[in-house]
């Protein structure tokens, strides 16, 4: 079964941005899918298993931006 969260993340503005975020969620056990939108500011995460928000937000910080939160 899949988990499916879209959050928020402030600072993106390129292709470049959406790699960087991508990349390090990517590297998250269980993660199976990273799907970053620089333009709506939004990274949708796919993983096997419930995600650790703080691992999340530790992984976009790594990348340089800001997690917000889950999107609505």
């Amino acid at each position: 079964m899949s988990n499916t969260i879209t959050y928020t993340v402030s600072g993106m503005s390129c292709g470049h941005c959406e790699k960087a975020i991508s990349e390090e969620l990517s590297a998250l056990a269980g993660v199976t899918e990273v799907a970053a939108d620089a333009q709506a500011g939004t990274v949708t995460v796919s993983s096997t298993a419930p995600l650790d928000e703080e691992q999340v937000r530790a992984a976009v910080d790594e990348a340089g931006y800001e997690l917000v939160g889950r999107s609505a």
